[in-house]
């Protein structure tokens, strides 16, 4: 007598679905956004002592100072972005866990992302090569950009930043926008820069709390 294999079952996918669903409470309409995180498996993107909290609306450590962002931040982000690009070449600053870079690709996005820890970007390196992920990785300063594949539709970034780094805004396609958060230690800013032409046209948002982008056009390591 035969039997037939059971499908592998995923014990999370309630929680994610519950994730869902709150950001949709939370205010978060976008189909493709909430279609991205109901098919990302959040949990693959955290270290082992945090995985049971994935799910949870809170940001989480993921080591060497980093942390990966609450499903609302990532998702208003995510969000801001798509309503202004819905296609094209994505540029992400601060790949950290590899979870933003993951929803846009599910997006449909073409996406590179840059971090500047090693530990990182070569653990990154290693899941989106177990989970058949396409995105390109690049190991360097992000407040500089990727310039060899600009222009770019969108840019991401998700540490906070003294200023506009200018090498993004360069690298920012006509009708592209920047996502960025800006400011210092009390709080940043969510801002969006959207380029026409020669012009920069910028818009504030809430208040979010991000670690900082440290690079050459960021915050130095002793700020």
């Amino acid at each position: 007598m035969m039997h037939m294999q059971k499908p592998e079952y995923d014990e999370y996918e309630l929680q994610r679905r519950e994730m869902v669903r709150q950001l949709r409470l939370y205010g978060i309409v976008n189909e493709r956004v909430l279609k991205a995180f109901s098919e990302v498996e959040r949990h693959r993107f955290f270290i082992p002592e945090y995985r049971n909290r994935a799910y949870e609306d809170c940001a989480c450590p993921i080591g060497y100072g980093q942390t990966i962002s609450q499903p609302f931040t990532v998702a208003y982000m995510t969000s801001m972005l798509a309503e202004r690009c819905p296609s094209g070449n994505v540029l992400e600053i601060g790949t950290g866990s590899g979870y933003q870079a993951a929803i846009l690709d599910a997006m449909g996005y073409e996406v590179r992302s840059v971090e500047r820890l090693p530990e990182l970007h070569e653990r990154v390196a290693k899941l989106f090569g177990e989970l058949g992920i396409p995105v390109e990785l690049r190991l360097g300063d992000g407040s500089l950009g990727w310039p060899e594949h600009a222009p770019y539709q969108g840019i991401i970034v998700t540490a906070a930043a003294p200023r506009i780094p200018h090498a993004l805004k360069e690298q920012l396609a006509d009708g592209g926008s920047l996502i960025i958060p800006v400011g210092g230690a009390e709080g940043q800013v969510m801002t969006v820069l959207t380029r026409e032409g020669y012009t920069f046209h910028k818009d504030t948002f809430e208040t979010f709390a991000f670690v900082p982008l440290v690079g050459r056009e960021g915050w130095r390591r002793d700020d």
